[in-house]
């Protein structure tokens, strides 16, 4: 039977992972919401007029929706599909993304409610990767002696614990 760990980490891992196929999906194509596309759309466009520097250095609000939609549907589809580390590298990458993104929402003084579901899906890759990167607890083994073939618990095991009395 698997643990909790596991379960927890394997149900955060496909949520977000599904999660962040959406909203990136969403930011690449009008299939699924025409709205939903043409308001990240006019975001991006105010994000790249607050930083002229992402301008200087060539990137358009094109380029940086694009950008940042195929990078969360990639580390999406890991998140979802891939087992072992890279999950975590992607997990990684997508806190980064969502920091990045908290920091374009300050920058252009949007209110709370437009950039709400970045603080909690933040959080919960946050809450990811800490239980991920803890170690699994193991139960402790019995080490067993033998002593003139027959098998023994080492005498520290053995000996009761402290303040209290071994009746045989």
């Amino acid at each position: 039977m698997a643990s909790p760990r596991t379960i927890t980490i394997v149900a955060l891992s496909v949520a977000l992972g599904l999660f962040f196929v959406f909203m990136g999906t969403i930011k690449l194509t009008p299939r699924l919401s025409r709205d939903a596309y043409n308001e990240m759309k006019r975001a991006y466009k105010s994000y790249v007029r607050a930083l002229p520097m992402l301008k200087k250095m060539g990137v358009s609000s094109i380029l940086l929706r694009k950008s940042i939609g195929a990078l969360e549907v990639a580390c999406g589809i890991v998140m979802t599909l891939v087992p072992g580390r890279p999950k975590d590298v992607a997990n990684f990458l997508l806190l980064l993304l969502v920091l990045a993104v908290l920091f374009f929402h300050q920058l252009v003084g949007d209110p709370l409610k437009r950039y709400a579901h970045a603080l909690v899906f933040g959080i919960l890759l946050t809450c990811r990767l800490l239980i991920a990167r803890q170690p699994e607890e193991q139960p402790p083994e019995k080490r067993m002696l033998s002593v003139n073939g027959d098998e023994q618990p080492l005498i520290s095991e053995a000996a009761p614990e402290k303040g209290k009395v071994k009746v045989s």
